[in-house]
């Protein structure tokens, strides 16, 4: 049975471009979804956040503001408290360690914007996963994440990989426009890597090796999918 360490950011809140503070947290259905597909597999999914804070969900995942019926909501919403207790008490970020594991996945929200993508202990942790050909999948503004993962002599770790992100149309029509503190899919192609998007709010699943990559929360299942399709190919 493949392990499977799921890090959820621990932020609730942003700063905008303008300098302004907005509330946020990690995405209903990227975490709901995501790890629904991978239990249900038979996959073993721990979650860590850092400093093993309860992480926060974000309130427009679960209403029409983000674009959420009612009904999905409500499935989102029962299967996070089905998690309650691993949500409640997730293990410490910085203690894990990576020989437990056969893969990291790391669910998006805005909020991996806050800390994941500055957090030098994940950088190491992912730079180690990558070494070692370990599944490392990203989702939506997950793939932040991957942001904190640098070389020795300071460059990106996933220079020249070819993956996907949320979009930066996708940003400037259903996320925080040109307030957004930086648009992911540009700041990704600058730091080196080869950013494929499709349509926006498409089921995008981009798959380069050990990295697996989906675009936004329409690609939950499919990159979860993805991320166990891999592992069976072990």
């Amino acid at each position: 049975m493949s392990k499977i360490l799921m890090i959820v950011s621990a932020a609730d809140s942003l700063v905008l471009a303008d300098g302004s503070t907005h509330p946020t947290g990690f995405w209903a259905e990227e975490v709901a979804a995501s790890h629904k597909v991978l239990r249900a597999a038979g996959a073993e999914v721990d979650i860590a956040t850092p400093g093993a804070v309860r992480p926060t969900v974000d309130a427009l995942s679960l209403d029409a503001r983000g674009g959420v019926s009612e009904t999905d909501a409500e499935e989102f919403r029962a299967y996070l408290d089905s998690l309650d207790d691993q949500l409640s008490s997730p293990l410490p970020l910085a203690e894990v360690r990576l020989s437990d594991y056969d893969a990291i996945y790391i669910p998006g929200g805005h909020a991996p914007m806050t800390d994941l993508a500055h957090d030098t202990g994940l950088g190491r942790l992912l730079g180690e996963a990558d070494a070692q050909g370990k599944v490392v999948a990203a989702l939506c503004h997950g793939v932040a994440a991957l942001l904190s993962a640098t070389t020795p002599d300071g460059g990106f770790t996933f220079a020249g990989r070819t993956l996907t992100a949320f979009a930066d149309e996708e940003e400037r029509q259903g996320g925080l426009g040109e307030n957004t503190p930086f648009f992911l899919e540009s700041l990704l192609r600058e730091r080196g890597a080869t950013v494929e998007t499709g349509a926006p709010w498409s089921n995008t699943v981009v798959v380069d090796g050990n990295l697996i990559t989906g675009q936004n929360p329409q690609s939950s299942t499919a990159t979860a999918e993805a991320t166990l399709k891999a592992l069976a190919g072990r």
